[in-house]
């Protein structure tokens, strides 16, 4: 396995150091101008750069199986690994349906064969998705993929006796059931947030409280059943309360915001540009202020990016026809930049407890969003913070374009991703996946011996 010397990086934004990695781990960490290169070693020359823990992603859409056109294993970790992420965890809307112990192991072996970064599987909470009957819970976290996030993702699991029945399930081997908050019936024929601006363009509205009286409920069903409920991309101002309100009584409730609430607004929406269209919608600018707040207070604990890939021909339609969701991996960490750094609200410890540390400790991986230090996995994301250019197509790496973000000028650049000592990102370009691959197979072969 490689040697690589890291020279000059700022981890967290602090001091120069020098960052040496043996292997899959840190081997030490110094002051700048002070470790030596051993014979071989790669040598990365990272002045300026700030040095960050491999970023966590508790919300991603791999497509695979069943919808390869918009996004694979493979291409969806390469953009994570764009985007600085060495852990990402893939949504069950496949087809089939993540919903059993043989389709988790299948995805789970599919990252492990990419090699660009963990794959952790996320197992439906009804077979099917349809809400009606619990899928295999127990089978799905007893298999190779160690399942222990669970989510309908796309659908909300709105029987409460269900929903209640999976918390009681999931608690047996500390799970979590992340939901997406969503009453089917206060939001149909739902194209944009509900408010004067849904009424002015006659599109139907998507209101608040569609959103928070899931919230509301799911929060008194896990206190009743002592377990761990976590709320999918959370929009609104109210459901900040809720959240805040359910974390006060102690309740095991944690919750996340994506990239594009905490930027965009629903003026995108006058346009009919169906880039913005998405679920849930863009809402109001006291929403996403509320939402910058708590992300900065711990009341939201992550940021999850809702990367949601679709092939062009299902967003270049009129409006009302167009698929929901946007790709967000590769823009992330530039727009939590642009939205919590530059105006104050986080420093880059804060951007790693919410993009790192928390969501790994959500999902239950052990070994992601550890803190840069000697011993540990060397995942690292190396980021200039004093770049800025136009994001274009070129920033992509997965197989879709329907990004939000094309033609905004944004700060930062993730210049080098290090996953289990493996580099899948330098200069800005991912490494070649035969290259990615093969180091993967001799860190695999050398961890069974």
């Amino acid at each position: 396995m490689s040697t690589i010397l890291i020279r000059g990086a700022r981890p967290y934004g602090e001091e120069p150091s020098d960052i040496l990695i043996d292997g899959e781990r840190i081997a030490q960490i110094a002051a700048a101008g002070t470790l030596a290169a051993p014979e071989g070693a790669e040598v990365i020359d990272a002045e300026g750069l700030i040095a960050l823990p491999g970023l966590v992603d508790l919300h991603v859409h791999l497509r695979e199986p069943g919808f390869e056109s918009s996004e694979t294993v493979l291409t969806g970790s390469r953009a994570a690994a764009k985007g600085g992420f060495t852990t990402i965890f893939a949504m069950p809307n496949t087809s089939p349906v993540q919903d059993t112990a043989g389709v988790v192991e299948t995805v789970w072996a599919l990252g492990r064969e990419a090699g660009y970064a963990d794959v952790h599987p996320i197992g439906a909470v009804t077979v099917g998705q349809a809400g009606e009957h619990l899928a295999e819970l127990g089978s799905m976290a007893d298999s190779r993929a160690h399942v222990r996030m669970f989510s309908d993702d796309g659908h909300c699991v709105f029987d409460p006796l269900i929903m209640r029945r999976a918390l009681e399930y999931v608690k047996a081997f500390d799970g979590v059931v992340a939901q997406h908050a969503q009453d089917p019936k206060l939001t149909i024929g739902a194209q944009m947030n509900e408010g004067s601006l849904s009424a002015e363009l006659g599109l139907g509205g998507w209101p608040e409280v569609a959103e928070t009286s899931i919230i509301a409920r799911d929060a008194l069903l896990a206190e009743q059943v002592d377990s761990r409920v976590h709320v999918c991309h959370l929009s609104t101002a109210t459901a900040v309360d809720i959240v805040r309100f359910a974390k006060a009584r102690g309740i095991k409730i944690t919750a996340e915001v994506t990239p594009h609430h905490l930027l965009l607004t629903e003026e995108k929406v006058r346009g009919f540009d169906a880039r913005f269209k998405v679920n849930p919608p863009l809402r109001t600018e006291s929403d996403v202020m509320k939402l910058r707040a708590a992300l900065a207070d711990g009341t939201i604990d992550v940021v999850g990016t809702d990367h949601a890939p679709h092939p062009v021909d299902s967003k270049q339609k009129e409006w009302d026809h167009a698929a929901m969701g946007m790709v967000g991996l590769e823009s992330a960490l530039r727009i939590v930049h642009a939205t919590m750094v530059n105006t104050g609200l986080l420093d880059w410890r804060g951007v790693a407890r919410v993009m790192s540390e928390t969501p790994a400790k959500i999902g239950s991986a052990a070994e992601a969003g550890r803190p840069l230090e000697a011993g540990e996995l060397a995942n690292v994301v190396l980021y200039d913070p004093e770049a800025s250019s136009v994001f274009t197509e070129a920033d992509l790496s997965g197989k879709s374009t329907n990004s939000p973000y094309l033609g905004l000028e944004l700060p930062g650049s993730v210049e080098y991703t290090v996953y289990r000592g493996t580099p899948t990102l330098r200069a800005g370009v991912p490494a070649a996946e035969e290259e990615v691959a093969r180091a993967n197979r001799t860190r695999l072969a050398e961890s069974e011996l």
